[in-house]
Parts: structure tokens; sequence; C-alpha cells
């Protein structure tokens, strides 16, 4: 075990003694005194103040807002130039290579270079006409009509055309349809879209074609979320996948062996689930790529330090966030810094998902996770702040609601959560009726029962063990007997399968902790809405129904009146507690030194763009 790794365990151990010195004294941090205040005639030499002064980098806490967002290397980039993109995970990428069925990030590293969304978007997560296409919404006429440039072509060769973006929503909503994409406002309020849904129709009658570059898209009624990420974006070439059954398209050779796009580079090979080699697309709509190609390999989290120092990769898609402080001194790289959309959370499993009707069938009370106060009690027992400053030197933090502070606007931070509180979750549980019986140490159900919850987490970096370790301790804490599934961690796409991504739900879990990032519209529906596949703890209830309809309501656009619906709607969620959030992320990204045009702000990485200034890596 690594100096590094043993640290994390030994924190877990010192963190489960802090939870019980916190219940008998308060809190370690408030009231304490230095021992040498106050006192009088001490003086410190210079090598004392120098000691003290050296701070070991794994006990440092960093600010994100201390690193720069673009690459300082402003060189030229050399002609046929090559980079090394690592895809950081302890698993292969699945290997769903379109975005119109894709569903987890790993496939999205791989589909960014080769394929892209037709709108542009600004740093305010609204809809632009600098992309590959252009749009112009008629609010009064509940319409938007788009046209695509003239110079963008498939990798094949073909033009992209208006029927090949048509011809996207009419596979994503035809019924025989495998993907997830279906089901938000995007789709769900295009006229005559319920109908050919339903089968009862053969074509939307909402969507008309007038030629080979436009088209408009009538709909019932134009919301926010719309023009802030709600439109569907990315166009599927006709030509190629016509003559597949919409039901077998997701596992054809041209989303899993031969993808094409009209991205900035083109799709040469690929070893499933472990590499991808890239060339450039002379013909991309934006300017000819600066770098000939781009090889993508998935990199074990174990060993990203050393591929980045030996040049085996020059940027990557995440770096351990457990990790940096220990490689922050690395010599040949720079380090980018941002906030990100994402969020960690603690799901509870309160229903399972009804296929026939399309939604999450809810039954509350009689799912062992039902009761409100025990899963009250779970959120004050756990101190997400120590998790973020003791792991991740303070790049993670405790999160309060789920509209994150990468939606500035909405992200409510006057609601009152529940914080560390070992005391008050075990007041909660107490008044609950969730007592020790059997004298065995732990709680049983009001009912007398044994409680046993079974937590399913993710495998992932050095800390994905002590963490699920430490939440299954401080449960512990305060009597409840929580135990991993299967009695380990799940890999990501075994785990993302068994808390419901295909629509059936192991019925084993009782909790789990997930991840989340976030889309550029705030609407949360895709997440929590009573249709959604992604809705994991299998949530609803009418009001959750009636705030998610209000913030994508016609009312909506007035900005104080969304602002004030999705304050309700997180403070619902405080209340009524499916999941509960745990952390916030900021990310670093490292990049070789001989990296150029490298933007990692909001929207900001342009591929095309990017260079290198020299043939070989910097090696450390």
């Amino acid at each position: 075990m690594s100096k590094s790794l043993m640290g994390k365990y030994l924190f877990v151990l010192m963190l489960a003694l802090f939870l019980v010195l916190a219940a008998c004294g308060g809190d370690d941090e408030e009231g304490a005194e230095d021992p040498d205040e106050g006192s009088e005639g001490t003086e410190e030499t210079e090598e004392q103040e120098e000691e003290e002064e050296a701070v070991d980098p794994e006990d440092q806490v960093y600010d994100v807002d201390d690193f720069p967002l673009v690459t300082s290397n402003d060189g030229e980039p050399i002609d046929g130039g090559h980079l090394n993109f690592g895809l950081v995970s302890d698993t292969v990428f699945e290997g769903t290579l379109n975005f119109n069925f894709y569903s987890g990030n790993p496939d999205f590293q791989v589909l960014q270079f080769f394929d892209e969304a037709l709108l542009g978007m600004d740093p305010d997560h609204n809809y632009n006409n600098e992309g590959a296409a252009t749009f112009e919404a008629d609010e009064e006429e509940g319409t938007i009509t788009f046209t695509i440039r003239d110079d963008v072509n498939w990798h094949d060769g073909e033009p992209l055309t208006a029927e090949d973006w048509v011809y996207a929503y009419e596979v994503i909503g035809h019924p025989e349809y495998t993907g997830v994409r279906y089901g938000t406002v995007g789709f769900t309020l295009i006229e005559g879209m319920q109908e050919y849904h339903e089968g009862e129709a053969d074509s939307i009658s909402g969507i008309e074609i007038h030629d080979d570059k436009s088209f408009t898209i009538q709909y019932e009624r134009l919301t926010p979320s719309l023009l802030s990420g709600g439109i569907w974006t990315y166009a599927l070439p006709k030509h190629i996948f016509e003559d597949i059954p919409v039901a077998e398209m997701e596992e054809s050779e041209y989303v899993r062996e031969n993808p094409i796009g009209i991205g900035p580079f083109k799709v040469e090979s690929i070893v499933p689930g472990e590499s991808v080699e890239y060339t450039k697309n002379e013909d991309y709509w934006e300017g000819e790529p600066n770098l000939d190609g781009v090889t993508l390999r998935v990199i074990n989290p174990n060993v990203v330090a050393q591929e980045l120092s030996t040049g085996g990769v020059d940027i990557v898609n995440s770096f351990p966030a457990d990790q940096i402080a220990e490689n922050l001194d690395m010599q040949n790289v720079e380090w980018l810094g941002d906030i990100e959309g994402s969020y960690t959370y603690i799901g509870f499993k309160l229903g399972d998902w009804d296929a026939e009707n399309g939604e999450v069938n809810y039954q509350g009370d009689d799912m062992k996770m039902g009761d409100v106060e025990l899963r009250r009690a779970m959120w004050y027992a756990v101190d997400n702040d120590r998790i973020g400053e003791n792991f991740y030197n303070g790049l993670r933090w405790n999160a309060t609601t789920l509209i994150t502070p990468w939606h500035e606007v909405y992200h409510d931070e006057s609601i009152e959560t529940p914080t560390h509180d070992t005391e008050e979750a075990n007041r909660i549980l107490d008044e609950a009726g969730y007592e020790d019986v059997t004298g065995d140490g732990y709680r049983e159900t009001p009912d007398g029962e044994e409680l046993v919850i079974n937590f399913a987490s993710m495998s992932g970096g050095d800390s994905a063990e002590p963490i699920a370790q430490y939440y299954i301790q401080a449960w512990d804490e305060v009597g409840l007997n929580v135990e991993l599934i299967d009695g380990r961690l799940l890999e990501f796409n075994q785990f993302y399968d068994r808390v419901g991504q295909t629509g059936e739900d192991d019925p084993e879990i009782d909790i789990y902790q997930g991840a989340w990032s976030v889309g550029s519209d705030v609407d949360p529906t895709g997440l929590y809405g009573r249709t959604q596949i992604f809705n994991f703890p299998r949530y609803a209830s009418e009001e959750n129904d009636r705030l998610l309809d209000e913030g994508v309501s016609e009312e909506a656009f007035d900005l104080e009146y969304r602002q004030e619906v999705y304050s309700e709607w997180q403070e619902l969620m405080v209340e009524e507690i499916p999941v509960f959030p745990t952390l916030y992320r900021a990310a670093l990204y490292p990049a070789n030194e001989r990296v150029t045009n490298y933007d990692i702000s909001r929207y900001g990485i342009e591929w095309h763009e990017i260079g290198v200034t020299e043939e070989e890596p910097v090696v450390e």
C-alpha cells in the first residue's frame, strides 16, 4: 500500500474517532487555544519559523481560482503534431460511439474528438449562432428555425443536411429506440412527437424541412430550457443508418466500430474499450486542425501521474483529485483549474422502474429507505467538509443543494441543509423509533426488525475505497449497520447497470454513492423527473412534478420567476431527500509543456485549435 493510500486509511480511523469526540465535546475547530498564544517572552528563531512554514503538500488546501484556465505556452503549433490523450478510468469505455445513443462519460470523451453539437454555447449556458448551424426563435409562434452552414460535411464527404438532423429526432422519438435520450422537453414539447413516439403516427407533424439546409420545429410552447441546452443538437447520418432497424442501430458497426461525425478528427481505428486513433479532418468546417492526429488511451488512475511525467500522455480528461497534492510539483506539465458542473451524492432506493409505462414506480414508505427521517439522520451523520479537505485538499467541498454553484444564477446558498452533527443524527433516529433492542450496537427498525442497509459504491482512484469505508463508519457511529453490496466496490459500468441505467433495478441495493455531471440547462428533470430513466432513486411526487413543470414553463422566461421556482425545488429536495449531495467539485487538468491553445474554461475547448510546439513530449 502506498504512503498516500495508507494515510487516507489512517484518516478514516482518525475521523471516526473525531466523530465520537465531537459528540462529547463539541467542534474540535472552535474554541481551541494555541498553547503559545498569550505567553510572554517567547521568540522563535528563523529556523523554527521556516520549519513551521514547511507544509506537507498533502496537507495543503488549494483554491481553484489560483490556477489558470488556458495554457501559457503561446508558441506556434508545429506542422504534423500528434497529441496523446489519456482517458483516466479503472475500466474500459463501453464503446457506444454516437451522441444519439451513448450514456456514459467515458464514451463522451471518445466522441468529443470526432463529432460535435451543431449549435454553439456561450459561457452563460445559452445557445449562440457561432456553431455549425444557426437558429432563430419565434416566441409568439412557438417555433425555432435552424439553418446549417454550407461547408459542414460528414467524414465520408457527404454534406450534412437538414434531413440528417431531423432524422436524429425521428430515431430518438421512435417507439423502438433503445437509447436514453428521449423524455426531455426538447422532444416531448414538439407537436406530434407523442403520437409518433407511441406509434400512432408515421412522422412528426411538428417538424417541417424547408430545403437541404433548413427546417423548423413547431413546439407546443417555447421554454427557457430549450434555449439553454434543451434542443437536441446532434445529427445522425441518414445515408448510413436509414437501412438499419432502429432497434438494432445502437449495436451496429457504425456505432461500435466505424463511427463518423462532423468534428475536427476522424476515427482511424479502435481497440474496443482501450484506445482510439484519430487523424485530422482536413475538411473541418472551422478550418484544418493544427494537429495531424490524436491517440486516446484508457489510463488507470494508479498510473496517470507516471504517464504524464514520462510523456506517455500530454493531457487527460480528469486527474484524480486525491493525487493532485503529491504531483503539483511535476516539472514537465502546467496545471489548469476550474469549477466543475458536477457533484457526488448518496441516493436512496425508493422504488423501481416501470418499463411498461416508462416511468418510476415510487413506493415510498414500503421501501427499506422509505422513512425520510432515516435518510435525514444519515445526511447529518457524515462530515463532507472533512472528506473534501483530507482526500481532495479542498478541491472538493461540502455540497448543499442539488443545483450546483456552476449554475451560479440558480444555486441557492441561503437554504439550510443538514451538516455534520452526530448528536442530531442520533436524536432523529431515537425519535423516529430506530432503537438497538437486541443490544448488538445496531438499531432495529421501528417495528423491531433487523436493519441492514446495502450500499453500492463505485471503484476508482486511491480514495474510492477509504471514502466508502468512511461513510460506512460514520453511519456505524450512529448505530446503523451499512454494508457494501457484495462486500466490494463495483466498476463503473456494472455500478450503473445495477442501480438502474438499463431499466432494471437491483432489489438488493438500498443506497448508493453516485456522481452527476450536469448539463448546460439548469432544469433537473433529466435526473429527477418521473419519466426519466436516470432518476435512479425512483422518486416521484406531485409537488416535484409541479415544480419541474413550472421551471420549464413560458413564465420561466422571467429570470426572477425561474429562480424562485428552482429555489423552491432545492428546498423540496432538502425536505424529501431522495438523494443528498455530498461534494461539489473543482478540477485541475495537467498539460504537457509542449501543448498550446488548450482552454478548459466553460465550453472553451476547441480541439482544432490545440497544437504542440515540439515533436516529442517534454519529460520530467
